[in-house]
C-alpha cells in the first residue's frame, strides 16, 4: 500500500484531475467571506497613514529569526493594520476573477481567510477576530475569557502562543481557489500559506517585532475555535508576533 502523501501527488498531477468549475462555465465564488449581519466593525487605520521606520530588504531577510519569547509591550493599532496589510492588503480587484494583493496567490484566488487572536493590541479588547482584506478592518469572533486557552490548547499547548501580541490563523476556503484549479487547489494553498507568513516575518521585523511559524496544531480543535466546519474552511497555518525583548 503506497503512503497517502504519495498517493496525494499523485492524483493531484494535471493529468488526474477533473475539470474545473470554471472551465464549465460556473460562477466564480465571493473573493471574502461575508461578516455576519449586524457584525460590529472596527476601522483599521489606511495604509498610507501608517508610518513605520525604514528598513532595507536585505536587514530584513538577514535578521529574521523565528522567536518563541517577547517582551510584555503591545502592539499598537498601526503596527497591526501594518502587519494584516503586509500579508492580505488589496491592492486591486478583479471581481469576481481575483484579487492583487501584497502577496502573490496561485491566479490571484487568495483563498485565505485571516483570523487573529488578540492578546495585546493598544485600544481593542483582547479575543478572536477576523481581518476583511476588502474594507481593510476587523470583526471580532469570540471575545469571552478563555479563547485564548482554547487557541493554545488547538496549537498543541505551546505557551508562546499565550505570550504572543497576536496569533495569526489562516483559513483557507478551498472551493475559492478549487473552482479554477480543481484538486490541484491542495498543493497551491500550501504553497500560498508560504509566501503569507514569510511576509509577516519581514513586516514584523521593521516594527521590532519577532515572529515564529506554527505547524503544530489539531485541526478539529482549532476548527472548533473558529466556529469553522474543517472541510470547506480549514486552517493551514499560524504565526505567533510580539514585540522583541531587549
Amino acid at each position: 500500500m503506497l503512503p497517502t502523501g504519495h498517493t496525494f501527488m499523485d492524483q493531484t498531477r494535471y493529468e488526474n484531475l477533473s475539470a474545473s468549475d470554471q472551465s464549465q462555465g460556473i460562477p466564480a465564488p465571493p473573493l471574502e467571506k461575508a461578516a455576519p449581519e449586524g457584525t460590529a466593525v472596527i476601522p483599521l487605520p489606511r495604509p498610507d497613514e501608517i508610518a513605520v521606520s525604514p528598513m532595507d530588504c536585505r536587514t530584513a531577510i538577514e535578521e529574521r529569526r523565528s522567536i518563541r519569547h517577547y517582551a510584555r509591550n503591545p502592539l499598537t493599532i498601526d503596527e497591526l493594520a501594518f502587519l494584516c496589510w503586509t500579508t492580505q492588503g488589496i491592492v486591486d480587484i478583479k471581481a469576481p476573477y481575483y484579487t492583487l494583493r501584497n502577496v502573490p496567490s496561485a491566479g490571484g484566488r487568495h483563498a485565505f481567510e485571516t483570523y487573529l487572536l488578540i492578546n495585546r493590541v493598544g485600544g481593542l479588547e483582547p479575543g478572536l477576530y477576523r481581518y476583511l482584506a476588502f474594507s481593510h478592518c476587523l470583526i471580532p469572533v469570540d471575545t469571552k475569557q478563555g479563547i485564548v486557552d482554547r487557541v493554545m490548547a488547538a496549537c498543541l499547548g505551546q505557551a508562546f502562543v499565550r505570550a504572543s501580541a497576536v496569533t495569526f490563523i489562516w483559513s483557507a476556503l478551498i472551493y475559492r481557489m478549487s473552482w479554477r484549479y480543481s484538486e490541484r487547489t491542495y498543493r497551491l494553498v500550501h504553497l500560498d500559506a508560504g509566501h503569507v507568513c514569510q511576509n509577516l516575518y519581514l513586516a514584523g521585523e521593521q516594527i521590532g517585532c519577532g515572529t515564529c511559524a506554527i505547524g503544530a496544531f489539531d485541526d478539529r480543535q482549532i476548527a472548533d475555535v473558529l466556529g469553522i466546519y474543517g472541510e470547506e474552511e480549514f486552517v493551514v497555518y499560524c504565526a505567533a508576533v510580539g514585540k522583541k525583548q531587549s
